[in-house]
């Protein structure tokens, strides 16, 4: 299989990385964590007016109607920058709504293509992983049940919650953020997140409750996380070789010493293998092929090799790795939210196991 990318591809992640190397600054996340504010907005509306926020949208909301992989190469240099934006949880619901809402629903994601609106998915439900049915219930379209997790809960225009409907299968539904309850839970990447208890809370369905629209999502969310957690490697093996290049001691750089090179070969390794699974998984969602075992092996590798070799990282910083005003903290902080999101490097085996 080739995974290169093609022009377009390519030139959407030429063109990320500049507006996130000019926008996403250490100094500017430093500001922004002192802020209190959600999310970066300067950055926000950066990405909107480069026109990536409206890449994955349909046509009929002002966007180019690019899908999983353009969505994924986008992810990997928001992971790499560490941006404190919601590129995650906007593209992966837009990209949902845009495969299996009506006309109405993709018409109205227009707003989100000039950064005026946040969107998010729930998920998780406590004590369940991503690859579990929800118990949350649906009747007569309104929804019970409680979502854990919840990134951007309170600042989105809409949530997509999946719920089991009654006397079908599995729907998906888009909610108001003021028809349920939200319990303040921040996540430690240091953006908001939330637990969201729906009582009787109504809901607006999302294609058939047949479960296609909540496999879509579960997909598209599993792509998203897991190229963000392949950016967040890829930018923390750069800080480390940069560090490890300048940083003497007993008069030699560290980069010369054989057990470092060993240390930081295994963390490029790690991160190669992680690359392979995510362009796999998010090109066969693109074609529309079977892509949960893909996107499984690439889930394990964050929740276990990519972050065993955030610890690399830090070992190899020493004390300067945890010094919070040096950015390396941040990365291992993303990566370390992206392994609790899927649920752990156990979860992903389990279901790897399933599907094989």
């Amino acid at each position: 299989m080739d995974f290169n990318l093609d022009e377009t591809q390519a030139e959407l992640r030429t063109l990320a990385s500049g507006v996130l190397a000019r926008e996403a600054t250490q100094a500017r996340i430093d500001a922004h964590e002192k802020s209190g504010q959600p999310y970066d907005t300067g950055t926000w509306k950066a990405l909107a007016q480069a026109g990536l926020l409206g890449v994955c949208l349909p046509e009929e909301a002002g966007g180019a109607g690019l899908g999983a992989v353009e969505m994924a190469v986008i992810l990997r240099e928001v992971g790499a920058h560490v941006a404190p934006v919601p590129v995650l949880s906007s593209l992966v619901a837009a990209l949902t709504i845009a495969q299996y809402g009506t006309a109405a629903q993709r018409e109205a994601l227009a707003p989100l293509a000039e950064g005026e609106i946040v969107l998010t998915f729930a998920l998780r439900e406590p004590g369940a992983d991503l690859a579990e049915p929800p118990t949350a219930t649906a009747a007569d379209g309104r929804i019970t049940g409680r979502k854990s997790m919840v990134s951007y809960a309170a600042e989105a225009a809409k949530i997509l919650v999946p719920a089991q409907v009654e006397g079908a299968g599995i729907g998906l539904f888009l909610v108001e953020p003021g028809a349920v309850a939200v319990r303040d839970t921040p996540l430690s990447t240091g953006e908001p997140g939330a637990v969201i208890t729906l009582d009787d809370a109504p809901g607006e369905l999302v294609g058939r409750p047949d479960g296609r629209a909540w496999e879509s999502l579960r997909l598209h969310a599993l792509a998203g996380i897991t190229a963000t957690a392949s950016g967040v490697l890829a930018g923390a093996l750069k800080l480390t070789t940069d560090y490890i290049r300048t940083r003497k001691q007993f008069d030699r750089a560290l980069a010369e010493f054989q057990a470092v090179t060993m240390q930081i070969a295994d963390v490029y390794i790690a991160g190669r293998a992680l690359d392979v699974a995510v362009w796999s998984g998010a090109w066969r969602l693109a074609e529309g092929l079977p892509a949960e075992e893909d996107l499984a092996i690439a889930a394990y590798n964050t929740a276990d090799a990519a972050l065993r070799a955030l610890y690399t990282c830090q070992h190899l910083h020493g004390g300067i790795g945890l010094d919070v005003t040096y950015p390396l903290h941040r990365y291992f902080a993303w990566g370390k939210h992206a392994a609790h999101l899927l649920g752990g490097a156990e979860a992903q085996l389990d279901l790897i196991g399933a599907l094989v």
